[in-house]
């Protein structure tokens, strides 16, 4: 969701974010602790925590004292309806926009997801 030139501890919010809504981590479950994440990409265990902690403070992840961070209940709606959220200003008007720029009709750029659509679900 965030881009590459985001701060890393946003980068790995959303790449968590994203593994809580495709049900890698289900809801109540735990999540790697901030020393595995911080050892398997390499990076500073202060960079996860403050990663973590922006999950944290959006209600999507809780901490049990002593035993580690879990998905809170009801995040993956959370996250879900917040992303439905973002989808038309962040991705359907640029892309309108652009299509715009390029003389590409309504009708044609439909045409261009709806065919992106059927393969994908083809290649799944």
């Amino acid at each position: 969701m965030h881009p590459d030139d985001s701060p890393i501890f946003l980068q790995l919010a959303a790449q968590i974010a994203d593994d809580i809504v495709t049900g890698a981590y289900p809801e109540e479950s735990a999540i790697p602790s901030a020393t595995e994440y911080a050892l398997f990409h390499t990076m500073n265990p202060a960079t996860v925590s403050k990663g973590v902690n922006v999950l944290v403070e959006q209600g999507v992840l809780y901490k049990k004292r002593g035993i580690g961070m879990f998905v809170a209940a009801g995040a993956r709606e959370l996250l879900l309806t917040r992303r439905r959220a973002e989808l038309y200003p962040n991705y359907i008007e640029p892309l309108m926009h652009e299509a715009a720029v390029l003389g590409i009709a309504p009708a044609e750029l439909a045409r261009m997801i709806h065919d992106q659509l059927t393969l994908q679900e083809d290649n799944s």
